[in-house]
């Protein structure tokens, strides 16, 4: 599998393969809330049909982006920053208002969130990541 050996490759720093790993966990949580949005919506649990199915897409869409972008940043295309910075800032924004809620499980969830979305960003702009990730595009 190439994304696997691109991962484990020697010119990979150390930062970059945590940074992956952070984007990978995002990526879970991402499939595991749409998950939970189908099936609210296959039981009958939700009140609206078209926002569920929206936000299912939305959830999928967003999660291949990350991927896609984990991906490019591991074979050293800068291309990746970009989609990855923005979902940090919508991440950092979204748990600062679930923080702010005062609910339990949101303000749980909250600091889970803050926190890799954190250090993500900072992981993203360390000099050996910038450093690996330098390439604009292909050799061919």
């Amino acid at each position: 599998m190439p994304v696997l050996k691109a991962f484990f490759a020697p010119r990979v720093p150390a930062f970059l393969r945590a940074l992956v790993i952070g984007v990978v966990v995002e990526v879970i949580g991402l499939l595991a809330f749409a998950v939970v949005l189908l099936g609210e919506l296959l039981t009958g649990g939700s009140t609206s049909v078209g926002v569920s199915l929206f936000l299912v897409v939305f959830l999928l869409g967003v999660g291949w982006v990350l991927v896609v972008s984990a991906r490019a940043l591991l074979i050293g295309r800068r291309s990746g920053r970009g989609p990855v910075v923005t979902w940090q800032l919508f991440q950092i924004i979204g748990s600062v208002a679930a923080i702010g809620s005062g609910t339990g499980i949101a303000v749980a969830g909250g600091w889970v969130v803050l926190l890799i979305a954190v250090a993500v960003g900072v992981l993203l702009m360390t000099p050996s990541v910038v450093a690996a990730t330098s390439e604009t595009g292909s050799a061919d």
